[in-house]
């Protein structure tokens, strides 16, 4: 199976490869990264960086710019020369789910930004705390419309993926559940641990561990296929919730009217490095699973999250205060 994907991904990048030899970065490539360091975005970027530098024969810098969301770093890329020497590193929630929340946005990810290709994805785990009575996804839901409101959820705060995910659970399973935001995804994660909240739909790196130790049961996964590190866990599609399937994800991304010589040279850099086993190996210890595609794949994805994500905002009445 991997080997035809590889395949069709290789096919559909040949014309890409032809492009890519007319055009060459003539200094370093800035990485912007609109999250601190550290985290699982930074630490993605840093690792293809290293890797995507040896192909552009360029150093590849990441640099970090924080704030609103992740919106001042994307906003800088926009501002940037569209000449392939600064990208960013977006996320799911910063294309796809922050033009709904953030009002006045000075920019459109959909407009103003180019896809390198995609570069990783995370799944999320719906885990329940040990007291709740429930085995399966459907004894969840059964519990849930008994007892409206009465189960709450932890998430990393309003607008976030484990927000969101949530959010498009709740609505595809039709049940209310009570949405308990905290700063940052490891107190909701704590909160679940002790029961304090009884549930999360969790990003699987983080949860793992309190999984594998019993402290918190996984009921599903939010991917299209099961995860192997968790390979007895049933996706929410085989639940009978396939409309809840998603996962967090990042690509790498260039202001809108870059060269296409660029766009191209740029991609069978990042796809090199993803299909590099050491890179491979880094970024799954990292708790992302690398993920190549063509750019356009990139604008079909965003389109698609896009419109997903905006009707969860508008039916869960989502708002940033």
């Amino acid at each position: 199976m991997l080997t035809r994907r590889l395949l069709v991904l290789a096919a559909a990048l040949s014309p890409l490869a032809a492009r890519a030899q007319a055009w060459a970065p003539t200094r370093p490539v800035r990485l912007v990264v609109p999250f601190p360091p550290g985290g699982a975005t930074d630490v993605v970027a840093r690792v293809l960086g290293e890797h995507m530098a040896g192909p552009l024969r360029q150093p590849v810098i990441v640099e970090n710019r924080t704030g609103a969301g992740g919106n001042v770093g994307v906003e800088h890329v926009v501002r940037s020369p569209a000449d392939g020497h600064t990208l960013l590193m977006g996320t799911m929630g910063t294309l796809t789910i922050n033009p709904h929340l953030y009002r006045g946005l000075a920019f459109d990810p959909a407009r103003d930004l180019a896809g390198v290709g995609m570069a990783f994805e995370t799944v999320h785990v719906l885990i329940v705390h040990p007291s709740v009575q429930a085995t399966t996804v459907a004894e969840l839901v059964a519990l849930a419309r008994t007892q409206p409101g009465r189960l709450a959820y932890g998430s990393g705060g309003a607008g976030t993926s484990t927000h969101l995910v949530a959010e498009l659970f709740r609505l595809t399973a039709g049940i209310e559940l009570t949405h308990v935001p905290y700063r940052g995804s490891a107190p909701a994660l704590n909160d679940t641990v002790a029961g304090t909240v009884q549930l999360m739909l969790d990003q699987l790196p983080s949860c793992l561990a309190q999984i594998q130790a019993g402290r918190v049961r996984a009921l599903a996964v939010t991917a299209a296929t099961r995860h192997p590190l968790l390979p007895e866990v049933p996706t929410l599609a085989e639940t009978g919730l396939a409309g809840a399937s998603a996962t967090s994800w990042g690509a790498v991304m260039a202001p809108a009217g870059a060269p296409p010589a660029a766009i191209a040279r740029l991609n069978e850099a990042l796809n090199a490095a993803l299909a590099d086993q050491g890179v491979r190996m880094r970024l799954v210890q990292a708790g992302a699973d690398p993920l190549s595609s063509t750019p356009e794949a990139v604008a079909e994805r965003m389109r698609a999250e896009t419109a997903m994500w905006g009707r969860v905002v508008r039916e869960a009445n989502i708002t940033l205060n």
